[in-house]
């Protein structure tokens, strides 16, 4: 599905390609798509480890930072 991601400092947006899962807690962008779009990457205190659904380590690594979007689709917007 397609959303809008928007720079919390400077309000440029753009549209991104998003995959909705149901079971989601959190909500992921890729690192190449973080620096990409020049977004604001802030370092976690503690990094995140990520398995694969066969418990083996994800080959990308922890998350190691995070960013601040707001997020547009169909005309609901959040802060995420």
């Amino acid at each position: 599905m397609n959303v809008g991601i928007e720079k919390i400092d400077i309000y440029k947006g753009r549209t991104v390609k998003a995959l909705l899962n149901s079971r989601a807690i959190e909500m992921f962008m890729s690192r190449g798509l973080a620096e990409k779009g020049e977004y604001k990457l802030i370092k976690l205190k503690q990094p995140i480890k990520v398995r694969n659904v066969d418990g083996t380590g994800n080959s990308a690594g922890a998350i190691t930072h995070e960013v601040e979007v707001n997020m547009f689709y169909k005309g609901h917007v959040e802060r995420v």
